[in-house]
């Protein structure tokens, strides 16, 4: 369990079960009702290790109705060298709570994987990641329950995604799917939900919104208008599944504005450059991995720290659409105007930048 003291809040984040608790504000020493609007250094740190992806070089996503955010069918970097990822882990000891490896490829196909879940658990800070399934062994999996707070198999609709799945499960680890939902597949998870067909076993389905990014169309893009949308919602608030449901943050202003059954205390809004941030495989840090194309809000690392990049004014203008969007919303606490980045994703018709 661990305890940290920020400028005006305290965090509580248990590393055995991934529980995370924020306190409200202090004010002359007591605790308001007011939520914290950011910490003084990212608590979550998504840290892109791959610069390149078999899978997505094989067109297997494109195969699988899945347009990659990251480009991975063109992407042809060079993976995160081992030492700069041991001075990520050095900067952020005692103050991050959790890594996610990513990047533009699988994380356990990095060549240095063992020592890269090794290096965040010495600094403790808890290390999860998403995954096609592409390579994944029994004998990566058991080293994923040693080290992982949790592993979440992309879903691609193929045996390679089921054995990933069976191969995590009998490992005993957290194993979580990531649903992306879009005009191509949306029919699919209203049928899976309505008849909760999703694998046994497996702790949660987490449903991310489809980008119009690297290889994302806009065509896919849903429109807050679609029925099928409401539909959606309503059925994955409903409860009574055999798993866990959640969302990524781009889903909260459709949650908010469409789904009765959401409870708003449980409602987590986007948290790009408040609470975290992305850093690129050549070491370049955003607020969100969603701008990983054009890098608008970039700092280098090469030439400052973390905590420089951080406190930087391009972070501070990122965070500004927090704090001006929607202003007469009543719901603005809970989605603070959705994404940024892509704003067309916002499913929510009173959206105001």
């Amino acid at each position: 369990m661990r305890i940290r003291k920020d400028k005006d809040f305290i965090s509580i984040f248990d590393e055995a079960t991934g529980q995370y608790i924020r306190s409200g504000t202090f004010q002359d020493g007591k605790e308001t009702a007011q939520d914290p609007f950011m910490a003084s250094f990212p608590e979550l740190l998504d840290v892109g290790v791959m610069g390149h992806c078999i899978h997505g070089k094989s067109g297997l996503c494109l195969k699988a109705g899945v347009e990659c955010y990251q480009d991975g069918l063109r992407a042809g970097a060079p993976n995160m060298a081992l030492e700069d990822f041991r001075e990520i882990v050095r900067q952020c000891g005692g103050n991050t709570y959790q890594i996610a490896l990513g990047g533009c490829g699988d994380p356990d196909q990095h060549e240095h994987f063992p020592e890269i879940l090794e290096l965040c658990r010495r600094a403790g800070i808890v290390p999860n990641f998403t995954t096609s399934g592409l390579g994944m062994t029994l004998e990566l999996a058991r080293l994923c329950k040693e080290y992982c707070g949790a592993v979440a198999v992309s879903w691609y609709r193929s045996p390679y995604t089921l054995k990933a799945i069976d191969c995590l499960l009998r490992a005993g680890v957290r194993t979580n799917i990531h649903y992306v939902v879009s005009k191509g597949t949306i029919d699919e998870a209203v049928t899976r939900l309505r008849e909760d067909s999703f694998p046994a076993g497996v702790n949660a389905i987490v449903f991310l919104l489809h980008k119009p990014v690297g290889l994302g169309s806009q065509r896919q893009v849903l429109r807050a208008d679609d029925p099928k949308v409401k539909e959606f919602l309503s059925l994955a608030c409903a409860g009574g599944h055999r798993y866990k449901i959640g969302f990524d943050s781009c889903t909260i202003p459709g949650l908010v504005a469409q789904s009765s059954e959401i409870d708003m205390d449980s409602v987590d809004t986007c948290e790009g450059g408040r609470w975290s941030a992305y850093i690129t495989a050549d070491m370049k840090m955003l607020p969100c991995s969603f701008d990983n194309q054009q890098q608008r809000w970039a700092v280098d690392l090469r030439n400052h720290t973390i905590q420089e990049a951080w406190d930087s004014p391009v972070f501070e203008e990122f965070r500004e659409h927090f704090r001006r969007s929607c202003p007469e919303c009543e719901y603005r606490q809970a989605c603070m105007g959705g994404c940024p980045i892509c704003p067309e994703i916002v499913l929510c018709d009173k959206h105001t930048a």
